[in-house]
């Protein structure tokens, strides 16, 4: 066994042993032992201080995490005019939501996010680390508002409009995700979404292709996939809706004829892999796997806040299951249909065995 072998060995053993010990142990000097873990550190191997070891099968969330507020008509809405509503809340973000998704279907999870020092803040953290995920890298701004987003539902549940107050994200410069990278590169897979700053969006892309760790982006709102770079090279998977898709290809999309146009259109700027979720026409993928769309699983509609980001986190829980990618869209179809059947934007039920049972092993 090599020199560094034995230095990772010995740490895994005492994550907590000094330079000078593993000098002792190992027979080599400390500045070399110094150099050793700056190199297993620069590769992932460990994260920084008291040697965190890499974890292959964490999934790191980059993204939203706000206080999320839905306002439901009890009547058909009448723009203009006064509506009455019931109005609740809960913890949403889209990084945040397919976080705790990911949480409840048993995968380590790790949230990159940042809160405000108030009420909503420290209750989205407490709130998302009560269900398995990580939140110890998040920042938390003592002079900014944890984000919020009100959506007005119709009686349907059918979103009618939704306000957003993202100002918060604005201060996730490139040099804070730099700090946390060591944490970041020892995932097994990164999933992103655009609330962040479009130079934070394209160092984290640019980063991810250089050291091929796996990169799935949500691009959360048309306007916001604006933010993406021109160029996705090294993207394993990008998660539009059709409206994103209509963005990031430029052209409308009236058909499926059209949705495979704009795939190409997508893939052409270098991302390996297209889904765009249709609602109820399911999803279209085009990439690796060939191309092809899946209807979605029948339910009943109760709300439909939540249910793309649910699709996202059902289809990252395959893809690192070691499932085909299209029996992972499958997966993701049905978590996406568990979240259509409640109020909340995370369904109680998410668990892999109610997965499996709605696609049936194969």
């Amino acid at each position: 066994m090599d020199k560094e072998s034995q230095i990772l060995q010995y740490i895994r053993m005492n994550p907590f042993v000094s330079q000078q010990e593993l000098a002792d142990k190992v027979g080599i000097s400390r500045s070399a032992v110094a150099g050793y873990i700056a190199n297993l550190t620069k590769r992932g191997e460990i994260k920084g201080r008291a040697y965190i070891l890499r974890d292959e099968s964490t999934i790191s969330c980059i993204g939203g995490a706000n206080l999320d507020r839905k306002a439901r008509s009890k009547e058909k809405v009448q723009l203009h005019s006064s509506n009455p509503v019931t109005i609740s809340e809960s913890c949403g973000g889209v990084a945040r939501n397919i976080a705790e998704n990911l949480g409840r279907l048993g995968c380590q999870t790790a949230l990159f996010t940042c809160v405000g020092d108030d009420r909503e803040g420290n209750w989205v953290l407490q709130e998302t680390r009560n269900h398995g995920v990580d939140v110890s890298q998040s920042w938390i701004f003592p002079a900014e508002r944890t984000g919020s987003y009100t959506a007005l539902l119709d009686v349907d549940g059918e979103m009618v409009i939704s306000l957003a107050n993202m100002d918060i994200y604005d201060k996730l410069s490139p040099e804070f995700v730099a700090e946390k990278w060591s944490h970041i590169k020892a995932s097994r897979a990164v999933l992103l979404d655009t609330n962040l700053p479009a130079e934070t969006i394209a160092y984290i892309v640019n980063r991810c292709r250089e050291e091929s760790l796996a990169l799935y982006i949500d691009p959360v709102s048309s306007a916001k996939a604006k933010k993406l770079p021109a160029r996705l090279d090294g993207v394993e998977a990008i998660l539009p809706n059709r409206e994103e898709a209509e963005l990031l290809a430029d052209m409308p999309i009236g058909s499926m004829r059209e949705c495979a146009e704009a795939c190409r259109s997508i893939r052409a700027r270098g991302v390996k892999n297209v889904i765009v979720t249709l609602g109820e026409e399911g999803i279209f993928y085009d990439g690796e796997a060939g191309t092809g769309q899946l209807q979605p699983f029948r339910t009943e509609i109760v709300d439909v806040t939540g249910a793309g980001d649910a699709f996202a986190a059902g289809f990252l829980f395959g893809i690192c299951s070691g499932e085909a990618f299209v029996k992972a869209c499958q997966l993701g179809l049905a978590a996406s249909a568990l979240t259509l059947q409640t109020e909340s934007s995370v369904s109680a039920k998410l668990q892999p065995e109610q997965l499996y049972a709605m696609v049936g092993h194969e």
